[in-house]
């Protein structure tokens, strides 16, 4: 019997994009029918698509995340339209085992997930911080620090981020996002003190959406290109936040 979309077998369709204008967006599953070199074939492969292009950050990560705890089997592809989705969820799904090919197709990326993925999925991005040892997380919303004078407030933030490794290996994460991003691109005064606490172990998150919004993803020289959700995961776990 043939897998049918209304009136059309879905073999006679002969590409998802074709097949993607006949289908609401969110996520669904539905037998895939394909073969090597554009051909098709008869046997049905299980297969969730998510299509995420077009959602907000966290949303393609969170949506990834849902499916998963859903114990939805067979392989996973992710739609996405941006650099930062495809990392975040590239890096979100390696985290839960899985394996992930990444291609470029019309309007973004599709993102190709298989392998037996941690049930249920675990219920943050980030690794759990050991409850042994403080863990300090690095909150940055700006590239100065303080109001009034902002060549004052970039040199503050200069003196800020040479001191940190003063709190030895309790420092644990420095997230950046809004204007905070700055700090982290090509042509930053602050970008070798950040190299230095990667370097040193540091996890630096950059956001992604906020990396976007000011044109600055080509020139990000430090730090992984992050999301809401890690964001909001690592100051959750963290033992104390300093909020800068």
């Amino acid at each position: 019997m043939d897998w049918a979309l209304g009136a059309r077998p879905i073999c006679d369709y002969e590409n998802l994009s074709d097949l993607r204008e006949r289908i609401a967006p969110g996520y669904l599953t539905w037998a895939l029918l394909y073969g090597g070199s554009g051909q098709t074939r008869r046997n049905a492969v299980s297969a969730t698509v998510l299509d995420c292009r077009g959602l907000p950050c966290p949303q393609p990560v969170l949506k990834c995340k849902q499916c998963l705890d859903q114990g939805v089997s067979g392989s996973l592809r992710v739609l996405v339209d941006n650099e930062p989705a495809k990392e975040n969820v590239t890096r979100f799904l390696a985290s839960q085992g899985l394996r992930v090919q990444t291609a470029a197709v019309d309007g973004g990326f599709a993102l190709d997930a298989t392998g037996n993925a941690a049930s249920p999925a675990p219920a943050q991005a980030a690794p759990r911080a050991r409850e042994s040892q403080v863990q300090i997380a690095v909150f940055i919303t700006a590239s100065t620090i303080g109001r009034g004078d902002e060549t004052l407030g970039g040199k503050l933030m200069f003196n800020f981020l040479s001191t940190l490794p003063e709190l030895g290996p309790e420092l644990w994460r420095v997230v950046l996002v809004n204007s905070g991003v700055r700090l982290a691109v090509e042509g930053s005064p602050c970008l070798e003190k950040l190299q230095a606490l990667e370097a040193a172990g540091v996890l630096v998150l950059v956001c992604g959406t906020c990396l976007e919004h000011f044109g600055l993803l080509e020139r990000k020289r430090v730090g992984q290109t992050t999301n809401m959700l890690d964001v909001v995961t690592s100051l959750q776990l963290a033992s104390k936040v300093i909020h800068v």
